[in-house]
């Protein structure tokens, strides 16, 4: 009697076997027409037909593994097993590349000079921005010291609902400069971002070191997306740790270029990858991949003004307003700096409304 259910249960397994490696088949098949659609070069007609062609063969291969009854299934699993070789062994060798037709804003990467206290930086960017695709090209080079480095600011800007967003950081210094870094896609001249592509190799990526009149502005005055400032408590020595850490990263992808990739590489998860260097234990949360929501993880931690709810550090912190008024009353580079911090909380309590170093330089972080 015992025997009865084995029987029973064989055709269930057996059915079940089939068809997890289908759906595995129809995965595999997804992943390769999409990778041969953002890789293959061609014309849209030539990937069309190609693309086409993958998906009748995964579509059949798909159908013999579920032994539905047609012809040659044997052939077509065998072609749909080389076919799916072949096209790993070309995709390992899409390799990154640094010399491509780049767009002028990501042109150009960092390339800093370190001599004991004092850091030069090459190819700042600082661009007057008059709509998305018009602007005047300004490339310069600048100097800041280690030692007056006193604040460390995050810039979380929304483009495409709440859960996504761009995320900057920002460097403050005694003598009232800002500088931004922000991971980006290397667009090549033409380009448009697409979320799907940078999970196929479609975009290197870039490092950008700019002023905020000109990376902040664009996103709030010029492409009118909602943009957001959290003062964030940062010790002295992990601030010029991190500074030091960009600058370290922006000659990284110069000498050996990267991949941006949508989930593991972008310009969240590499400020973490820093981060957690400088201040080991930090906990791994969903709100790394979803950057939208990553201003309530540093808040959780501590590293915002916690003497103030989250909502009301947002409502402070949604400079827009204000990057406007800096507009209509002619404020540039650090005028415009100065407007967008007024009335954002410290993460001490004071309100930066002005340019006010002695308060900038009491942050603290207690892990």
């Amino acid at each position: 009697m015992a025997s009865t259910p084995t029987r029973w249960w064989r055709p269930v397994l057996r059915w079940t076997g089939r068809a997890l490696i289908a759906l595995l088949m129809v995965l595999a098949s997804l992943w390769g027409g999409l990778a041969l659609w953002y890789q293959l070069p061609g014309s849209d007609a030539v990937l069309v037909a190609v693309v086409v062609g993958w998906g009748i063969l995964g579509l059949s291969a798909v159908l013999a593994a579920l032994h539905v009854p047609i012809a040659g299934h044997r052939i077509i699993m065998v072609t749909w097993l080389l076919a799916l070789a072949a096209l790993l062994i070309w995709w390992q060798g899409i390799t990154p590349r640094g010399d491509r037709d780049w767009a002028p804003d990501v042109s150009r990467l960092p390339h800093a000079v370190i001599d004991g206290d004092q850091v030069t930086i090459d190819n700042v960017r600082n661009f007057d921005w008059q709509t998305p695709d018009r602007y005047t090209e300004h490339w310069e080079r600048r100097t800041y010291r280690l030692s007056e480095l006193v604040s460390t600011d995050l810039i979380v800007s929304y483009w495409m609902g709440p859960a996504i967003a761009h995320t900057l950081v920002s460097f403050g210094f005694r003598d009232g400069q800002q500088l931004v870094f922000s991971v980006e896609i290397r667009r090549q001249r033409g380009e448009s971002f697409s979320a799907i592509g940078g999970f196929f190799k479609q975009f290197e990526m870039a490092l950008i070191a700019a002023d905020e009149h000109d990376i902040v502005r664009t996103r709030s005055n010029v492409r009118d997306e909602d943009v957001y400032l959290y003062r964030v408590a940062l010790p002295d020595d992990a601030a010029r740790a991190l500074f030091l850490a960009y600058l370290g990263k922006a000659r990284e992808l110069r000498d050996t270029p990267a991949f941006y990739h949508t989930l593991t590489s972008n310009c969240t998860t590499l400020v973490f990858d820093m981060v957690k260097r400088i201040i080991p234990g930090l906990p791994v949360d969903y709100r790394l991949l979803l950057s939208g929501y990553l201003p309530g993880y540093l808040y959780d931690l501590e590293a915002l003004d916690t003497s103030r709810s989250l909502v009301e550090l947002k409502s402070r912190g949604h400079i827009n307003s204000r990057a406007q008024a800096a507009d209509k009353g002619g404020h540039a580079d650090s005028g415009f700096s100065d407007m967008i911090r007024a009335g954002v909380p410290a993460p001490d309590g004071h309100l930066m409304g002005d340019n006010a170093p002695e308060n900038q330089n009491r942050q603290r972080l207690e892990h």
